[in-house]
């Protein structure tokens, strides 16, 4: 079978696809045909039908090419900055290109001087002399190269003249105990290649060119050997999470790759403000969500999938499930987006409606961003707003479409049955302040796990899914509390390896 995604000719490429128009053409008719005939044999109306298959498949074609060539923001034309998810961005906008404010950047003083030749007078040849407090100043911005060096240690010895007692002065402890490489090494290789997303082997290279001669095999060591050091704190990131009430929960595709092809695998996620904690298995069915979710007692928000549908179930004897689902208004929002090109009026109202829930939440500050002693006073002012103005607006939403008409199986029947079929999910937030909206917060904390995945392709081992858990993980969760993750996975690391066992987690450095 022809591998279409392995031909690189551009060519090629069309002839393909001009190739696959005619077969699409030619099916297409074919189902004309048999549809008309269908409906006849079942005494339907064969016109109609018929109708209702082109409308079917329009909707589909529609959805691909969104897929293949239209962009990943969910941004509508002609809207506002509020019509992404409701809510303004708050920046001014852009008047012009100009220098960017650069604080974080040392500053190093260079003087510039004439020459001895420079310091005669053009006019009469006199020596010119220094005009004190008049300079001309002036900035850039230039590269210092990474260096590598070779660190030499010396550890001193002492003994005692009894001959009994002899020390050794300590060195630095590395990841790799009597390894060649230092903490900091191994710290570079894992942020370049969880944080920057540059694979091992493309390390290598750019490492060469810097002087180091290296193999893929090293780095992996290395962060193998870290990874296993900062275990107790990628261990400690979820009893940390489900000390929350509330949290988010979601999934995307993972790769394990082997000889010839590549698995699908799944990467799962639990997320707090502060956190996020992932794990790597090759199943999506719900005994996965029950074990990594089990042990918590409150809210989930996720976004409808039903592997999460039996952490709600009741226990043996009837005993109350201590977690409660709430549903995502974002995914529901973005069934009506997919459609809006088929649907336009009817998608627009819901959208519109669905961004009002978005401006009551603009009315408070993020309970998150405010400091513990001001988020009561936040989330009781929005569990007001949300009774006394969302309360209304839902309820709208679900008397609307309660009375919308559509074709069966078309995408906007899809959207109307997903927003019906979640909404006692989706009405959660309104009797408790601390649910949001959405789960954008998870979500956001997959793009890193995304980027990560087009650019070295997934895992090589079940070792390299437990190396990309931890560093997703660590690095994803210093993100969330405004950290650099390379200072933070320093710190962590430098902790363990004082301590042994020691967890030491970004919330605590915030």
């Amino acid at each position: 079978m022809l591998q279409i995604e392995n031909i690189k000719d551009t060519d090629q490429l069309k002839q393909i696809a001009i190739l696959l128009q005619k077969e699409n053409d030619r099916i297409h008719k074919r189902l004309e045909e048999q549809t008309r005939e269908l409906a006849k044999l079942r005494g339907q109306d064969g016109d109609r039908q018929l109708s209702l298959e082109i409308q079917k498949l329009k909707s589909q074609m529609s959805k691909l090419q969104k897929m293949m060539f239209g962009a990943s923001s969910e941004k509508r034309k002609g809207g506002d900055a509020k019509d992404a998810l409701g809510k303004e961005d708050g920046k001014k906008p852009q008047t012009g290109h100009g220098p960017s404010d650069q604080p974080e950047l040392p500053r190093i003083l260079e003087t510039h001087d004439l020459d001895d030749d420079g310091k005669i007078c053009d006019l009469c040849g006199g020596v010119l002399k220094e005009w004190k407090g008049q300079e001309e100043e002036s900035e850039e911005i230039t590269v210092v190269e990474r260096v590598f060096i070779i660190k030499e240690h010396k550890q001193k010895k002492y003994r005692c003249k009894c001959g009994g007692c002899i020390k050794t002065a300590d060195k630095p402890p590395r990841v790799v105990e009597g390894g060649r490489y230092s903490t900091e090494f191994a710290v570079e290789v894992a942020v370049e290649k969880y944080l920057d997303h540059m694979p091992l082997e493309r390390q290598c290279r750019k490492m060469k060119r810097d002087g180091l001669r290296v193999s893929s095999q090293t780095l992996w060591d290395q962060i193998w050997a870290l990874s296993q050091v900062l275990r107790p704190a990628y261990d400690a990131l979820l009893p940390y999470i489900f000390s929350f009430a509330v949290i988010c929960a979601d999934e995307s595709i993972w790769y394990m790759l082997k000889k010839g092809g590549r698995k699908k695998w799944y990467i799962w996620g639990a997320s707090c403000p502060y956190a996020v904690y992932y794990r790597l298995d090759s199943s999506r069915g719900g005994k996965v969500a029950e074990e990594l979710l089990g042990e918590f007692e409150g809210t989930i928000i996720t976004d409808g999938y039903k592997g999460y549908n039996g952490l709600a179930r009741a226990g043996p004897n009837g005993k109350k499930s201590l977690i409660d689902l709430s549903n995502c208004w974002s995914h529901a929002r973005r069934k009506f987006v997919d459609c809006e090109n088929d649907y336009p009026l009817e998608c627009k109202e819901a959208i519109d409606m669905i961004r009002e829930l978005y401006d009551v939440e603009s009315q408070t500050p993020d309970p998150w961003s405010v400091s513990e002693d001001e988020r009561e006073e936040v989330f009781g002012l929005l569990g007001k707003l949300r009774d006394e103005q969302s309360r209304p607006i839902t309820e709208a939403i679900e008397s609307w479409a309660k009375k919308q008409l559509s074709l069966p199986e078309s995408t906007f029947r899809a959207a109307i049955e997903y927003l019906l079929g979640h909404w006692k999910g989706l009405t959660k937030f309104l009797d408790d302040p601390r649910v949001p909206l959405d789960t954008n917060q998870i979500e956001r904390g997959f793009r890193g796990p995304a980027v990560g995945r087009k650019n070295h392709y997934g895992s090589k081992s079940a070792r390299g899914t437990e190396v990309a858990a931890i560093f997703y993980s660590l690095i994803e969760s210093a993100k969330l509390c405004g950290l650099n993750p390379k200072e933070y996975l320093l710190a962590a690391t430098k902790a363990a390896l004082e301590n042994p066992g020691t967890a030491l987690l970004p919330h605590e450095l915030r």
